[in-house]
């Protein structure tokens, strides 16, 4: 798959079903991909990335989280949801199968930054 060079072809692309076997995105590419969407932030160990927001009040955090649950349904990616303090929502995306980040990690995170949030 190429790799999408701008926000927008990334926000159009789908995530290609994985159960392994795909090679994880090397540190330029990584680099490359994260330039594309808006807050998201790299973490080792493994790789993933994870972006942090303050919202409104805990509905508002559980209204996003159940928007961000039907875009991960529609595009079989299924990201890891955090919520700390009734108000602060976290989400972390990595590929679980390779154990490391695949080109879908970007793809969802791109859905995502679409959503509205009701922040503080």
């Amino acid at each position: 798959m190429n790799q999408p060079s701008t926000t927008e072809e990334l926000r159009k692309s789908r995530c290609v079903p994985c159960e392994g076997g795909v090679p994880k995105l090397t540190p330029e590419e990584i680099e490359q991909q994260l330039r594309l969407v808006t807050g998201w932030q790299f973490r080792p160990d493994p790789d993933r990335i994870h972006r942090s927001w303050v919202v409104k009040n805990f509905m508002a955090g559980i209204d996003f989280f159940s928007r961000v649950a039907a875009i991960a349904e529609e595009e079989g990616h299924h990201p890891d949801l955090h919520l700390h303090g009734y108000r602060n929502v976290e989400i972390e995306i990595w590929t679980h199968a390779i154990g490391g980040l695949s080109l879908n990690d970007f793809i969802l995170a791109a859905r995502i930054d679409e959503l509205d949030i009701e922040t503080a």
